[in-house]
């Protein structure tokens, strides 16, 4: 975007918190900011919808991330233990100052230990803003960002969006692509179009992939995506087996929804380790 010369913040317009940054107090100005504080900033940002934030969390992409959950997605996944994101009302409306207000206060530490993660619900129903976001959490704050997404929107965005990208956390529910409709409601297809885009774009990925009793635990299903992963080549960094758990089940009741699964249990550590077996056994690094 291209932003319009600076102009002086009118009298009582100051820094917002750590980062220097200054809002714009009438409708198309910007504000000059203090050297080093960070990039001109227009009126017209764009706004997202946040659901929720973690601190702390592990697992997430390396270290220790901070980790923003959006409201939105256009998955209807079965075992979803997240159903009230689906919807972009579910969210609270946010800018990115106010968004990037919520990571300062962990900025020096995550940069030390970790980074931010965008997750969802499904970020890129919000691309606008979450381009945005990811730019200055990556440019600005200097933080390692990563974007957890099943890449099924993906066309949405140019390559570029994909530059304060460190690290993708790619979610393939399934192998099969009728096994993949029943979970999701949508194709398979785009996901894996995206995973060859990021290879071509050379970012590294973590493919996550839920271990199901009964629906995603075929061997020769998880041996068929291990082959995929294979053949993308070694920006598949590793696989990540996450074990089905019934810990959302509440939501779909607090929404009126009856819960898809049923009694369905959760896999034991015997099912998970030979699930990671399956992938180990094709050279790919898999916990």
């Amino acid at each position: 975007m291209i932003r319009p010369p600076p102009s002086r913040c009118p009298d009582g317009i100051g820094p917002a918190g750590e980062l220097g940054l200054h809002r714009a107090a009438l409708p198309g100005r910007v504000c000059e900011l203090p050297p080093g504080s960070g990039p001109y900033r227009s009126a017209e940002e764009p706004v997202g919808f946040l659901h929720s934030v973690e601190t702390g969390a592990a697992g997430d992409g390396p270290g220790m991330r901070f980790v923003f959950f959006l409201s939105g997605c256009p998955f209807r996944c079965v075992y979803c233990h997240n159903p009230d994101t689906w919807k972009l009302s579910a969210g609270r409306r946010i800018d990115l100052d106010e968004a990037l207000a919520e990571v300062t206060p962990y900025r020096s530490f995550l940069r030390m230990a970790g980074g931010v993660t965008v997750s969802g619900g499904e970020p890129m129903t919000q691309p606008d803003f979450v381009g945005a976001l990811l730019t200055r959490l990556h440019d600005e704050m200097r933080l390692h960002t990563a974007l957890d997404t099943t890449g099924f929107l993906g066309h949405k965005v140019a390559d570029d969006w994909f530059d304060a990208v460190d690290l993708v956390l790619l979610d393939i529910k399934h192998s099969d692509p009728a096994a993949y409709r029943q979970i999701t409601g949508r194709d398979l297809q785009p996901t894996l179009d995206f995973a060859r885009r990021m290879v071509r774009l050379e970012k590294p990925m973590w493919i996550r992939y839920v271990l199901v009793p009964g629906l995603t635990d075929g061997a020769a299903d998880m041996a068929r995506l291990a082959d995929i992963l294979v053949d993308l080549g070694p920006l598949v960094q590793q696989v990540d087996v996450l074990p089905y758990h019934r810990l959302g089940e509440h939501k779909w009741a607090e929404l009126g929804r009856a819960y898809p699964l049923g009694d369905t249990p959760t896999p034991t550590r015997a099912q998970v380790a030979d699930a990671v077996a399956i992938f180990k056994d094709r050279g790919l690094a898999a916990r």
